[in-house]
């Protein structure tokens, strides 16, 4: 029987939360060796999540599998509620954050949905195909802000995102309920027009900035924009790349805050760390490959600590590349900082219970 959905994260107290900087791992999705979904699973990923340190869980996102909305799978309802249910029994406090895509109707219909069962905001993914305009776009985040609120998401064009104008993000910035933006093209411009958007849009401080540039992650964290009330940073992480080694991303996320509190002692070690992550985040997305295996990737270090129950994905072209897992298992190996694998290690059974 399910949980009764718990009272929804005020938005105000949501957005005061996020400002502090949380790590918000993207969720990954819990199949079989034959592709059949495993609720067993995906809520010891839940509860995996919860007991790292995370401040928040993504799910229905592009690690989820977008493929979870077709109608041969029918997993988006399955799969957002057994998270909610994980968390509510568990009585965890995470923010709960539910992505949602398509046109203007399914993403309404989504969003609906997400608050039926109790999450807090919605991550908007971009549309598909290049099927919606600018405006249109602006137009379905409005219907959806009415809603829930809203979290923006800028996704890089190798995974299926689109090039959107510095002029599209300052309206998106102007939009009432939008209470963050996951800044994800990968791409250093870009980046700054959504930060820059958000910084002239005369709401930024009711708007939280979060990295999802994975192979970006430190610099994004301690990179300081000036403003004339000081210096504001992107806030924290809702990365795929935090899906695997969580509790070392909020060890992480510490070394951060202290940094931009003036520790010159911390900042060469985070500053030696950061080229790391993203040697390891090359070998988890795939980056030689053009990020074919960035799912299976993720799904692999998760496998691989009993975590999943197998790296199979919806789609039969989502596979690790050829040499990948080596290359995971190398970085990992020469980096053991960024692994949870003892943490997995000796909590992993009460996660099943």
């Amino acid at each position: 029987m399910s949980a009764a959905p718990r009272d929804r994260i005020a938005p105000a107290r949501m957005l005061a939360t996020l400002r502090t900087g949380l790590v918000v791992p993207a969720m990954p999705l819990a199949l079989d060796d034959d592709r059949r979904f495993d609720e067993r699973y995906q809520a010891a990923l839940a509860n995996y999540y919860a007991a790292a340190g995370a401040g928040g869980i993504a799910v229905a996102v592009h690690t989820t599998q977008f493929e979870i909305r077709d109608p041969a799978t029918r997993l988006l309802e399955p799969v957002l509620e057994v998270v909610a249910d994980t968390l509510a029994r568990a009585g965890s406090d995470l923010i709960r954050i539910a992505g949602v895509a398509g046109p203007t109707g399914q993403a309404v219909a989504e969003a609906r949905l997400a608050e039926r069962l109790g999450y807090d905001a919605v991550l908007l993914c971009p549309p598909m195909g290049g099927a919606m305009d600018e405006p249109g776009m602006l137009d379905r985040a409005r219907a959806v802000a009415e809603i829930l609120p809203v979290i923006g998401f800028y996704l890089q064009e190798a995974v299926g995102g689109r090039r959107l104008s510095a002029e599209f993000w300052r309206g998106f910035a102007e939009i009432e309920g939008v209470v963050a933006i996951k800044i994800a093209p990968f791409d250093r411009y870009r980046t700054l027009d959504v930060v820059s958007a958000v910084l002239e849009s005369g709401r930024a401080e009711r708007i939280a900035l979060y990295t999802g540039n994975d192979d970006n992650i430190v610099h994004d964290l301690t990179t300081p924009f000036e403003t004339p009330g000081g210096d504001r940073w992107i806030d924290g992480g809702l990365l795929g790349q935090w899906a695997v080694g969580t509790n070392a991303a909020v060890r992480l996320m510490e070394l951060v805050r202290a940094v931009r509190a003036g520790d010159a002692a911390k900042a060469d070690l985070l500053s030696r760390r950061a080229p790391q992550l993203t040697v390891a985040n090359a070998a988890v997305f795939d980056a030689a490959n053009a990020f074919r295996g960035c799912i299976a990737g993720v799904n692999y270090v998760l496998w691989r600590q009993g975590l999943l129950p197998s790296i199979r994905c919806l789609s039969d072209r989502e596979v690790l590349s050829p040499g990948q897992a080596e290359a995971i298992d190398d970085a990992f190996r020469r980096y053991p900082w960024l692994s949870d694998d003892d943490f997995v290690d000796e909590h992993r059974h009460g996660w099943f219970a």
